[in-house]
Formats: structure tokens, sequence, C-alpha cells
């Protein structure tokens, strides 16, 4: 797929709507952590150092199409102006006469924020007439949220049909990393996954199974599949439900030449709590009464070999339950690895998933990844091979 980028747009004394996604966390009134206003920079000082003139256009939380104050964006302007250092604004609403007195009103230099586009039940509804609403405040449109291109909302997909359209610098280069990392990647190619059960990514592992050479399976879903293999998991959280599931997508990476990588030793403990006795068991001899919490450090080894053969990875899901040390350790001993063969220029690396930015944050490597989206539901879509209606929208 390709798309028009900034570098193809004429934006000297135009108006740009540059849809971006800044619903960061918040805590007593304040922004708690800023790396998505951070990822917005670049394509904002961009349209400015070309003459432009930026109009953000972003939700925040779920109001439900109702105007909610507790859920209004100006909790994001402090933030703002210290990513950006100029000045910000914010207009009352994201379309209508506030929203276009607003802009008319715009300095030279300055940004525009118009408020919560969830406000209203048309951003939702992808309702033609509020996308109409939102093109008649601006020249061209820009998409600078890939985190939200699995929606198929007004301010993502409608109004980009409406307008002269392109991806942002963040969106371009989410879009290039996992095209470098699924659709032509340097092979051998690895896929490690965790998380806390298979049904939630029955068709990430589907899609997965039809492009990698390695496929890891970490986290407590990787119980499920010690269980469909006949083995003891005590009272590890697993689905044994899925467990045919589970057989049958070890039969197909078979049938397809993809080796696929479980636990060959385990860290067990009689409770999920910080300073609970623990010791390493083979992964077939879980105590009864005992959970698996994490790999143990054969299966880091093992899989640091394996990766070490690769060429390209792809990580999602955590190995183990890695908020409660000393199960971070096996995340964490692994994530450092990955990202000492980036620093040495032997593998591309792309991460992605709430839980996974916050591991590899954890392991202090996230810099060191060749790529870590921020995306959370956006990056699994597409691992999962949908189309992403922000995206399509953008190729016309």
């Amino acid at each position: 797929m390709v798309l028009r980028t900034l570098d193809d747009m004429d934006l000297a004394g135009r108006t740009v709507l540059v849809r971006v996604d800044i619903n960061v966390p918040v805590a007593a009134g304040r922004v708690t952590d800023a790396t998505r206003i951070a990822a917005i920079v670049p394509t904002v000082r961009d349209i400015l150092a070309r003459g432009g003139r930026p109009v953000l256009l972003a939700h925040f939380d779920r109001p439900g199409g109702r105007r909610v104050p507790a859920m209004s964006l100006a909790v994001t302007l402090p933030a703002l102006r210290a990513a950006l250092g100029v000045p910000v604004r914010l207009a009352p609403d994201c379309v209508g006469p506030e929203a276009r007195t607003a802009v008319a009103a715009m300095a030279a230099g300055e940004v525009l924020l118009l408020e919560n586009t969830r406000f209203h039940p048309g951003e939702e509804a992808n309702d033609p007439a509020f996308a109409a609403a939102l093109a008649a405040l601006g020249e061209i449109y820009v998409n600078d949220a890939f985190a939200a291109a699995h929606r198929a909302h007004a301010s993502t997909a409608a109004l980009a049909r409406l307008l002269p359209a392109c991806a942002g610098r963040l969106m371009a280069a989410e879009l290039a990393a996992l095209e470098a990392a699924l659709g032509a990647p340097e092979r051998p190619l690895v896929a490690v996954v965790g998380g806390a059960k298979v049904s939630t990514k029955l068709d990430l592992l589907a899609n997965l199974l039809a492009r990698v050479d390695h496929l890891v399976i970490g986290g407590a879903m990787a119980n499920t599949f010690l269980l469909a293999a006949g083995r003891e998991v005590g009272r590890s959280r697993a689905e044994p439900d899925m467990a045919g599931t589970a057989r049958a997508i070890t039969a197909r990476a078979a049938a397809g030449g993809v080796a696929l990588h479980l636990p060959v030793d385990v860290v067990v403990a009689d409770a999920l709590a910080p300073g609970v006795a623990v010791r390493t068991v083979a992964a077939d001899a879980c105590p009864a009464g005992a959970m698996i919490l994490d790999v143990g450090p054969a299966t880091v080894t093992a899989l640091a070999a394996v990766i070490a053969g690769c060429r390209t990875l792809i990580w999602n899901g955590p190995l183990g339950a890695f908020e409660t040390p000393p199960f971070d350790a096996g995340t964490t001993a692994l994530a450092r690895h990955v990202a000492r063969l980036g620093r040495e220029g032997r593998l591309r690396s792309v991460a992605g998933g709430g839980d996974t930015v916050a591991a590899l944050n954890h392991a202090g490597v996230a810099a060191d990844f060749g790529y870590v989206s921020t995306a959370g539901g956006a990056f699994l879509e597409w691992m999962e091979g949908r189309e992403l209606p922000g995206v399509a929208a953008l190729a016309g």
C-alpha cells in the first residue's frame, strides 16, 4: 500500500486538520504519561515549519456522544504546550460556529486543539454529516493517529475522503515498521506472543503461522499449550476448553514448517505475590498445588539462541507475570537480549501492545528496540491481518 505523506503536500498557508491520538493517562487533573503527545511532535512541527496552520482533532476517554466536562481535552494542554514549545489553544467545540471562529483567529506559529470529537455521536457513528462539518474547517487532512486507525470513525475514516489526505510522520513510521516486520521481512522471522488467553489471540496466531519461521508462545497462553500436550500445570491460569485449539495450532505449525517454541522450564510459586518462595522446575513437572508464573532460565537461553539466528522479530505480550518480581526475570532477560542484538545491527525488532510496552520499559530497553508501537488495538489488528479503516481511507 502506497500512501501520500506530508512530503507530498503543499502546506504553505493552508489550514491542516491533523487527527492525533492524545488519549493519555491522567490522574488528579494531570497527564501522567506524555508518550503519545511526544509522538505527534514531528508532524506538528513539520506543518508549522512549512507554513501550515495545524488544527488538531482528537478524542479523550469514552463520553458516549455527550459533552462530559471531566473528559475535556483541556487536561492535555500543559503537556502539549511543553512538548511542542509553541502556543496551543483549545476551541470549545470541534464543529460549528465556535470551532470556525477559533480556526479563523489562529495566529502564525500557533496550534489549535479542537474539543473532544467523541462529544458528538456522529464521531463514532462515522456520520457523513459530522465528517463534512469537520472538513469545512480545513483544507488538508493528515492522519497521525495509527492507534485509532482500527476505528471507522468520522475523524479517522470519512473525513479522509473529503479533503486531500496523507499520513503524518508517526503514521508513516508505524506502517513502515509493520511492513518491514510482517509484509516483507528479512528472514528468518520470529514472533514472540505472550499474554493470558489463547482465545483472544486466535486470529493473531492464525495470521502469524502463515508468515513466520519461528513462533514463541509465552505467558499464561503457554500453560494452555502445555496442558494440551498432556503436561501438569497445577493451579496455573489456563484455558482447558482451548486445549483442542492449541493442539490444532501446534499441528498447523508443524505442517507449515513453523518451529513452535514452548517453555522447557518454568518458575512456580504457591501465589502471585511479592516475596513469595519460588522454584524452577521442568515444564512437565509443575507441582499440583503450584502456579506457573514465569519461564525459567533454560527457556530464556534456548529462546535467546533461536532469536540470535533470526533477522526480524515481532513481539506482543510478556513471557510471565512481569508486574510482580521476581516473575519479571524471563521477560526482562529476553528483552535485553533482543535489545543487544538490535544495537549490534543483527536484528530488526518491532514490539507493541500495552503490556508489551510496559514490560520493555520495565526492562529499560524500549529505546533499543527498532520500533515500539503504542497503538494497542490497532497494532494487534494489523498483526491479525485485518484491514484498518483509517489506513484504508488514506489509500482512497
